[in-house]
């Protein structure tokens, strides 16, 4: 075997997972067809659940370098520090329900710096390798890949296909994709042709709408799809929206960063057949409104990292492997739920119009604005267990507690799980915790600890994910449900 884990594709997720990987024990080789990261300003940032698990692994410094400038580049093309729902700019974060819980805005080809410095070991990415057909059996899987230098073919226990919308692992794996067609096409690009001045302040029009900001303009058509969205988009197909969109004829002799999207909106049926699994764009693909699906994609990494490691090591536990389909599979279809009702509200029409009108009045309603917030930003993401959850924080991503530990220092979950384990706080008033978790004591790490600031929670075991498994307030704890949680994600 050439790795523990093949993964297929070195953008963000694919990089997340191999560090994730490498964190956890395991070898990984990074397959990517490109031979230099993509320029393309695609992404502009990640949602608090992927922020708070890069922190995790001591990338906070590295996120807020590229803060300032990412909150100055969003209000800049957005027009808005807030959050948008459909392109209705009114997603307070300082009314939401945990304001402390934010994203990073950093764009894409930014993180993808910021993510190589994680994975480390340059041996790990191999560029220029394009694969041209996989076969799997149940020792491992093999893959063939196109070089410049010729074939090539490397085998794994496992591989995982990172590697975008048009995934081919995805395809030569026999994964279904089912979904629904688009109903609009998105183009920008960046450019400085003169007469863009000619053009009409941002907003909708008789045949779509038009986005303007220094430097860039796009368009949104609900018709007019190009005949091979493979291709890319030239200036010349720029040209032709913005006549349409806007009665305006601009020259425009060069284009940066051409970027062509649709909403339609795709999810694989499971993530998982056999030995080769799919994580982001690969397993689902949906219109970027709200700004989730990177968020969506480098959650799936960190769930399936640690899960995956643990299988190759064979100190997983029975069934630990199918519980990332089971939990991440909801999360995508959830996404794609809300960005089809986004695509709807975007429709041109005088009905679509009004339906707009009222969701816009309905976000100056604090709760409305909560619950919009809530679910665009994924903390509202709970996880479904195979014991009781009591505890409202069980299923949830743990948020960055303040612990104060038996020998009176102040340290945060960032910190205490930065090393990739599962780990187990408890108050000094419940040793039952500690007793109960004796057996799983190689594969966790133990802190006694008093939470700050919560009074409704005195003991917690956190995956290596960042997912609560089980929690307890105040007073005796439920030794018996933190044993099932044990046995569930650990092997003793």
């Amino acid at each position: 075997m050439d790795a523990d884990v093949i993964v297929v594709g070195a953008g963000p997720v694919g990089l997340l997972l191999a560090a994730e990987l490498r964190l956890a024990g395991a070898r990984p080789l990074v397959l990517e067809r490109l031979a230099e990261p993509s320029a393309e300003p695609k992404a502009r940032g990640i949602g608090p659940l992927a922020a708070e698990a890069l922190r995790r692994r001591g990338l906070g410094g590295a996120l807020e370098a590229y803060r300032e400038q990412g909150l100055a580049d969003k209000a800049r093309d957005h027009g808005s520090e807030k959050g948008h729902f459909a392109q209705i700019f009114k997603i307070d974060p300082a009314l939401q329900e945990e304001p402390d819980r934010v994203g990073a805005p950093i764009w894409q080809r930014d993180l993808e710096r910021v993510l190589a410095s994680l994975v480390g070991d340059e041996g790990v990415v191999m560029r220029e390798c394009e694969v041209v057909s996989l076969a799997q059996d149940d020792s491992g899987v093999t893959v063939t890949v196109a070089t410049p230098a010729g074939e090539r073919r490397f085998s794994a226990p496992y591989l995982v296909g990172c590697d975008g919308g048009r995934s081919t692992v995805r395809k030569r794996a026999g994964f279904d994709f089912p979904g629904t067609e688009p109903t609009s096409v998105v183009r920008r690009v960046l450019t400085d042709a003169p007469g863009l001045d000619r053009l009409p302040a941002s907003g909708w029009t008789s045949t779509g709408r038009l986005m303007r900001a220094p430097g860039m303009v796009a368009t949104i058509e609900f018709d007019g799809f190009p005949e091979d969205r493979g291709l890319p988009l030239t200036a010349e197909e720029m040209r032709r929206s913005l006549l349409r969109v806007t009665g305006v004829d601009v020259e425009i002799a060069r284009v940066r960063g051409p970027l062509r999207f649709t909403d339609g909106a795709r999810q694989a049926a499971t993530y998982r057949i056999g030995r080769v699994l799919l994580a982001g764009d690969a397993a689902h693909v949906h219109s970027p409104n709200g700004g989730q699906g990177l968020n969506l994609g480098l959650m799936d990494a960190v769930n399936l990292g640690w899960k995956l490691a643990a299988t190759v090591a064979g100190r997983a536990p029975e069934g630990l492997l199918d519980t990332y389909t089971a939990e991440r599979h909801p999360v995508g279809a959830a996404v794609l739920h809300n960005t089809r009702a986004q695509s709807a509200l975007s429709l041109p029409g005088e009905h679509v119009a009004a339906m707009r009108d009222i969701v816009s009045d309905l976000l100056d309603l604090p709760d409305v604005n909560r619950y919009f917030g809530r679910m665009l930003n994924g903390l509202g993401t709970r996880y479904a267990f195979p014991y009781p959850a009591t505890h409202p924080l069980t299923g949830r991503a743990c948020p960055d507690l303040r612990l104060v530990t038996t020998p009176g220092e102040t340290r945060t979950i960032s910190e205490l799980c930065g090393g990739g384990r599962a780990l187990l706080v408890h108050a000094p008033s419940q040793p039952e915790v500690e007793r109960a978790a004796e057996p799983w004591r190689g594969a966790l790490d133990v802190v006694e600890a008093t939470v700050k600031d919560r009074d409704d929670l005195a003991a917690a075991l956190v995956r290596p994910d960042g997912a609560v498994a089980w929690a307890s307030g105040p007073g005796p704890a439920d030794t018996v449900t933190l044993t099932a949680a044990l046995g569930t994600w650990l092997r003793p």
